[in-house]
């Protein structure tokens, strides 16, 4: 299953032409994963407290049409694998609605989980059954 999370491009997005910086992109992913974790009852500041952190491994991005100054974009999030320490991400960047939607930018994502001593460390059992559960959706 998909999580989509709106986002509005601001000024401080943009470069000089209006244009979403290309890295920029990266916080609209990071934001999107944050809320998408939320969203299935994770919050990144009391996994911190629990010794569990979510760090991105590896990114990468294909970037196909520019977001303005002011477009509404939707940032979606799809569980393609999971491994015992880690899993991987599909994420897409959308300007516009259901039926008129337009693909920015796709990146694949892949997720480690480490402790507080940037060791890495299993993706706790109650995490895993709810990103699975919510993958079968």
């Amino acid at each position: 299953m998909s999580f989509d999370w709106p986002v509005r491009v601001y000024y401080e997005d943009t470069d000089a032409g209006g244009i979403v910086y290309y890295a920029n992109y990266l916080r609209f992913l990071e934001r999107a994963r944050t809320e998408w974790l939320r969203s299935l009852g994770f919050e990144q500041e009391i996994l911190r407290q629990q010794g569990i952190l979510f760090v991105v491994r590896e990114v990468s991005l294909k970037y196909k049409s520019s977001a303005r100054l002011d477009d509404e974009l939707s940032v979606s999030v799809t569980l393609e694998k999971m491994g015992k320490a880690s899993f991987q991400l599909s994420q897409k960047v959308y300007r516009g609605g259901a039926g008129s939607a337009v693909e920015l930018v796709s990146a694949f994502v892949t997720i480690a989980c480490i402790d507080d001593q940037s060791k890495p460390r299993s993706i706790p059992a109650e995490i895993v059954a709810a990103l699975q559960a919510d993958d079968d959706h």
